[in-house]
């Protein structure tokens, strides 16, 4: 005779629920762990952290609703479920009382979320009235960043420097298509808009490199459109802009001299800058200080010789769609171009 578990109809749903509560679990305790450069749940400014305390006070009324709601739905399952033997539930129609409350209690919630969130709105959507406020032109084009401080005479790419506890003041727009600045754990998303000039101001509070990332799509690139952010001490601030509003030099290594010798004959200074030089292209990034970046095509590699000369060799392989164009080169001449560019600090 074949074995049957005695398995009661109470029982018989319970591994399921199981393992439904044990995938669950796991999800939440996957959420809880690693590392996420560009988690807006770790502010590094003052208008990150209003965006924080804005999230921390919706979620906590969606856990009420949520408990509430659910709360209510499980006792009902359990409370009236239909046992055996169990008579026809009598029929009812309507209830004023429980009706008017689950009207008027989303109202109010709705009311209690929306006045911090127009609150908030109204501070970091208006202009810095901070006198001393650092000025940096943020320029979206695709698919990289160019950065401009107007009162320092600096020009550079992808990579915004910036001084903890000085209020900064962006001025953003596009040179062809809509982009999207985003730096979560400083501040929230700002579209740049060809033609028309946003603004974004915010108080870095930490010092470290902050990751962040074109939101808006704007063409094949779009996902390797990123940019990094280098809160420094308000002194490493200062070497920075002097070491950056200078000229470069002509550099003393020979193999540097002569890969300095095959930009100039090439089409890079068509499209790029370097200050102090015959290279005055303004369709690409400026490379004036180029060896001190950390990363190289936006984002994609960190700023190492093997990633440069990968770069140099086959740029559409690295960031397909890019608008740089592939120069032939000889293995020599991107060697050279690798140990130039990475003199150039």
């Amino acid at each position: 005779m074949p074995f049957r578990p005695n398995i009661s109809p109470r029982t018989a749903g319970f591994p399921a629920f199981a393992a439904v509560l044990l995938c669950l679990g796991v999800l939440v305790i996957q959420g809880c762990g690693g590392e996420y450069p560009q988690s807006a749940l770790h502010p590094g400014s003052d208008s990150a952290t209003r965006l924080d305390r804005l999230f921390d006070q919706i979620f906590w009324w969606a856990v009420g609703v949520f408990v509430v709601v659910e709360g209510i739905l499980v006792y009902t399952i359990f409370r009236f479920r239909e046992r055996p033997g169990g008579r026809r539930p009598r029929q009812v129609h309507g209830h004023v009382l429980l009706e008017v409350g689950w009207t008027l209690a989303p109202a109010l919630i709705l009311v209690a979320i929306a006045i911090p969130t127009m609150q908030t709105i109204f501070v970091i959507d208006r202009a810095t009235d901070d006198p001393d406020a650092l000025v940096v032109e943020v320029i979206g084009r695709r698919w990289w960043w160019e950065f401009r401080y107007p009162e320092l005479g600096i020009v550079t790419a992808n990579e915004a420097h910036l001084p903890v506890g000085r209020t900064v003041d962006l001025r953003l727009r596009s040179a062809d298509v809509l982009h999207s600045f985003w730096v979560p754990r400083l501040a929230g998303k700002r579209d740049l808009v060809p033609g028309k000039e946003n603004q974004l101001w915010f108080r870095p509070d930490s010092v470290g490199v902050f990751p962040g990332q074109c939101a808006e799509f704007c063409g094949t690139a779009h996902a390797l459109m990123g940019m990094r952010v280098i809160v420094d001490e308000p002194a490493d601030f200062e070497s920075w802009a002097q070491a950056n509003a200078g000229s470069s030099v002509t550099p003393a290594d020979a193999e540097a001299r002569a890969g300095r010798g095959v930009f100039m004959a090439n089409a890079c200074v068509s499209c790029h800058s370097v200050r102090g030089t015959p290279a005055e292209g303004r369709f690409g990034p400026d490379l004036t200080n180029f060896g001190s970046r950390l990363t190289i095509a936006s984002g994609v590699l960190e700023n190492t010789p093997a990633n440069l000369t990968r770069w140099l060799d086959s740029t559409q392989h690295v960031k397909p769609g890019n608008l740089m164009p592939e120069v032939q080169l000889s293995a020599t001449q991107i060697r050279q171009l690798v140990a130039y560019l990475g003199s150039l600090r």
